[in-house]
């Protein structure tokens, strides 16, 4: 069995949204509350705060006059807001995140229920204290039989609500093994290079909207503060941004999964983009790019479909090794895209020789 989350737009009522508003302000509220109370109780008194004692003070906060309205939403999203900070702070101490950061409303939000706050009857969805069912455009089926153990609601800055649904797919199994292995090398250029010689394009998703972007953010500062127009003209921005996100996201899960159908095992340069990104003058493409979100999604989906993902050091010179003869370079700046080996003369396209390479070393 496969954990596996299916995510779907739905169409709240008036009733439905105004509740889910509130259950998300509410989340907000208590994750606020908590990372400041915990933030707090480590600088001044070196103390520890951990989980149980939170949960414990959102029950004394209920009880106070003027967060009464906590009790007006379910109490499910609000422990596991509680659990997500917690988390966070373990990532965080684990060197895997950063520090957790205050919640912000113009950010959307997200509220977590589990088994015991939503009904799932006859296709249907129901989140607790609503009385109807949500109105959820089913793009595609869920596995027959399947049972949601989680469900996310999730509104994003640009006015859409999604839900996500937590099942366990056993719909997806091992593919038949296959003979063919690739190594893969990411770029600007060209988003991703195989050992093949075979070069996918970098469709530039960034690039394609970047007037529309810009003319809407220069309406966006003009705009007075607090005012109507002006969060008419912040969700102009946002809806571009979300445009820029499914199509980048859509183009790179159709790129992973073609890769992973036809070869069985993948080679990848296991990149620090976190410090790549840290070039001003290549971190708009770098980021444009998303390598790190196609490396894995190349990654999950190798466990699922019993393929292998090998990762390759990032300080492996893949650039400047020959691959025919194995002489090494003493440099290769970023502008040259083609070279000649002085020891084989074999003339050699970076980005496919790098792909090659990575190929070779496992």
């Amino acid at each position: 069995m496969t954990l596996r989350a299916f995510r779907y737009r739905f169409y709240p009522t008036a009733e439905q949204e105004g509740l889910l508003r509130r259950t998300l302000g509410c989340v907000r509220l208590v994750y606020n509350k908590a990372l400041e109370v915990r933030s707090q109780a480590w600088k001044e008194r070196q103390e520890k705060v951990g989980y149980r004692e939170t949960s414990k003070m959102l029950a004394q906060w209920k009880k106070e006059e003027e967060l009464q309205f906590l009790a007006e939403v379910s109490a499910v999203p609000l422990q596991q807001g509680l659990l997500h900070l917690d988390k966070g702070y373990s990532n965080c101490f684990a060197g895997r995140a950063k520090y957790p950061r205050f919640k912000k409303k113009r950010n959307g939000g997200s509220a977590e229920f589990t088994k015991s706050a939503f009904r799932w009857q006859n296709g249907s969805l129901y989140l607790a204290k609503c009385r109807e069912p949500l109105n959820i455009r089913w793009s595609r089926q869920l596995p027959k039989e399947a049972e949601p153990s989680t469900v996310t609601v999730r509104f994003d800055p640009s006015g859409r609500w999604h839900v996500s649904i937590l099942v366990e797919d056993d719909t997806v199994q091992p593919l038949p093994e296959s003979e063919k292995s690739v190594g893969v090398d990411v770029g600007i250029n060209s988003l991703a290079v195989t050992s093949d010689g075979e070069k996918m394009t970098n469709p530039r998703h960034l690039t394609k909207h970047d007037q529309r972007l810009r003319r809407a953010q220069k309406s966006l500062s003009r705009k007075i503060k607090g005012s109507r127009n002006r969060e008419k003209a912040r969700q102009k921005v946002a809806k571009i941004h979300a445009q820029i996100t499914d199509s980048r996201k859509d183009y790179l899960h159709k790129l992973s999964t073609r890769l992973v159908r036809e070869n069985q095992t993948i080679v990848v340069e296991d990149l620090s983009v976190k410090n790549l990104v840290k070039n001003r003058k290549l971190a708009r493409q770098i980021s444009d790019c998303a390598w790190g979100e196609f490396v894995n999604q190349l990654d999950y989906k190798c466990q699922w479909y019993g393929r292998t993902l090998v990762k390759v050091d990032r300080w492996f010179p893949s650039s400047k090794l020959c691959s025919s003869c194995g002489h090494q370079m003493d440099s290769m700046p970023l502008s040259v895209r083609e070279w000649t080996c002085p020891k084989c003369r074999t003339v050699h396209d970076r980005d496919i020789n790098a792909a090659q390479n990575l190929w070779a070393t496992p």
